[in-house]
This record gives structure tokens, sequence and C-alpha cells, in this order.
């Protein structure tokens, strides 16, 4: 689907093990911007985003080809569920019965198991080519798929929302109650993915008071969130990322750095989460979402061990998870918000991802 003024292309990009086809789809926006999302885990592989000269590139870590989000599980720019995070022990209570999923990180359920949404092959169902290029992809869910009960008949659509702004949107319904809570699970570097910059000199501010206290196994402690004053956590104004990551504290350790929660304020209409600053490049981030949780992931588990983009190896701190998302453990935890769906209701998360540049912003104040 392409034209002389077209701003959005479809072509293969590879196919599976089993013979089917994987497909891509291109959205281009202004200035170079330019988005790139494969059919496999409804993933955003590739995007582009002009720095503060005009030069574009690649922010997201990844791969050039179909075969390394195949041949590994490591959630590059994919789609999670049906829920992201872990659920403790892999189990949980729903209308007085109990469920048991698969357990796929030690005794816990992570990310919606072995075989979650990130593997799975998803269809194009609609695309578009007008001011706004965007495409929608679905995938149904087996009742039972991984323990979870209810058939679950998702819908993400991505889309351009301005000339370097991209948006995702997913909805979706069940035939029996059940769980949901969808996220994207990107890795962002400013500088670019083939940089051979890590992400410790960029500036991060998340609008939030609280953040959830995690164990030795990254389930939330059984306490109330703890207000991010006079901690690690407190960015509240932005500051680097790196500037207290090596601080002696438990909760850093516990995550290996950050990879934690971070409770969002007044939730359920799109509003400004976080905001990223890379003053090398100067590309500036800024995240907003409908979400009642943003979970910030510093790459702590990235070690070498993973061949990338233009053949780099992808090392700790190389990049930086913004996943706004439903809080962890949250099926067993009632004072937290609710991932429950029954039928009838119509399960939605919003999240936009706004790109500008620090020169720019300086020329416009």
């Amino acid at each position: 689907m392409t034209g002389p003024a077209s701003r959005l292309a479809r072509e293969p990009f590879g196919t599976m093990p089993d013979g089917r086809a994987v497909e891509r789809v291109v959205m281009r926006g202004a200035d170079g911007f330019e988005a790139r999302i494969i059919t496999f885990g409804a993933t955003l592989q590739a995007l582009m985003v002009p720095d503060a000269d005009g030069h574009c590139a690649d922010v997201v870590l990844g791969y050039n080809d179909l075969a390394g989000y195949v041949a590994e599980r490591r959630m590059f720019g994919a789609t999670v569920g049906r829920f992201a995070n872990r659920i403790a022990n892999a189990r949980y209570v729903l209308d007085g019965k109990t469920i048991q999923l698969t357990a796929n990180n030690g005794l816990n359920a992570l990310h919606g198991g072995p075989e979650g949404f990130d593997r799975k092959l998803w269809q194009i169902v609609a695309l578009d080519d007008g001011d706004t290029p965007g495409v929608t992809l679905a995938y149904t869910s087996a009742d039972g798929e991984e323990g979870y009960p209810g058939r679950l008949d998702t819908r993400l659509t991505w889309r351009l929302t301005g000339p370097t702004e991209l948006s995702l949107e997913f909805t979706a319904r069940t035939d029996r109650p059940t769980i949901v809570n969808l996220t994207n699970h990107s890795f962002f570097n400013l500088d670019g993915a083939t940089a051979g910059h890590d992400i410790l000199d960029h500036r991060l501010a998340v609008m939030a008071e609280r953040f959830v206290a995690i164990d030795t196994g990254a389930i939330p402690l059984p306490e109330p969130p703890r207000p991010v004053a006079a901690t690690p956590f407190d960015f509240r104004r932005a500051h680097p990322i790196g500037a207290r990551i090596r601080q002696d504290d438990f909760q850093l350790r516990h995550g290996r750095g950050y990879d934690h929660t971070f409770c969002l304020q007044d939730r359920g209409t799109l509003a400004l989460a976080a905001r990223l600053e890379a003053p090398r490049s100067g590309r500036v981030l800024e995240l907003l979402t409908d979400q009642p949780g943003l979970q910030v992931y510093s790459g702590n588990y990235l070690d070498g061990s993973i061949r990338g983009k233009g053949g780099r190896l992808y090392r700790q701190s190389d990049a930086l998870c913004l996943e706004p998302q439903i809080w962890p453990n949250a099926p067993n935890r009632p004072d937290f918000p609710s991932p429950r769906l029954a039928p009838g209701e119509v399960y939605r998360h919003v999240t936009t991802y706004r790109f500008s540049t620090l020169r720019r912003e300086t020329e416009q104040n």
C-alpha cells in the first residue's frame, strides 16, 4: 500500500519457522521521523527520530531481521500481555476461584508466561494512509492460554498522531471474567541504538510521588507504595539516571538498578507521565499515558550476550524502558488498581511518545 504521497508502506519482514509470513508496516512523519511495526509480537522494530541538528537515528534497541526476535525472548519493542510484569507464585484468586498460571520467572509469572503476546503473530486488520497514518493489529488469546481464563480479543493501533509523535491504543474484550494488563516494552536510547553510549547521562523526570517497593524476587512488598522523597527514586525534578543508581540502597539492590513501578496521579485520562532528555543528541521524549503506573527499567539485565542492531552487543544501562501499566501483582492486591475485566466491558490503554529537541524548545522560548 504505497503511492506518490504515501506516508505508509506494507512490506515483508521474513518467515516464521512454521512458514507463516511476518510483515512490517512503516509510517512516516516529518523531518525523517519514522516508525516501523512488525506483526511478530506487534513490535516496534525501529523508530527513527531527528536530533537537535536534524540527523535521524533509530532510538530503540532490537534486531535488523526477524531471526533475532524469534530466536531469543528479549522483549525488544514488544507488546506484553496478558499481564505485564509479575504475578506472585503464578497464582491469584478471581471471583472466589484460584487461577493457576504458567510460571516462568522462578515461582512467578512474568509478562504473560513463557509464550506471552510478544511471541505471537498478530494480524493486520486495518491500515490508514491518511494525515495520521496508522495500523491496527489483532490477536485472540484462547480461553486457558498460559492459564488465563476467558477468550480475549485484543486490538492494538499504532498511529502517528503528530509530526514527531507516535501513539498506541489497546482495546480488549473477554467472554469470561479475567485480568488484563498490556504494555509496550521498548528499550530507548535517545543517542541512538548503535551510537555506543549508555543512558546514564540521560535526564529523567517522572510525575510520581510514590513508588512500589519490591522484594528480592521483584514482587511488591506487603505495604503501601513508598514516598519517593529522600530516596534514589525521586525523579520529580529531572536528573541523570546514573546520578544515584550506584547508591547502597536496598531497593536498587533488589532491582539491580531501577526496575520499579512509579505510581502515577489522576490516571484515566491522557497526561504527562515522564520526560527523558539526552544532552548529547538533544533528543527529548515525553511520555503521556492514561495508565496508573509506569515501570522504569534501566536495562539492568543486559549482559553483553545479545548481538543487536549494527552488530552491537547490548550491555547494562544501554537503554531505558518506560512501560505504562497497572501495578505488578495487582490480582493479589485489592489495595492496588484492579486489572479485572468482565464480559461487556472494554479494556483501554492509550500511550503517546512525543519527541522534540532541546534546541527547538530553546528557540521556541
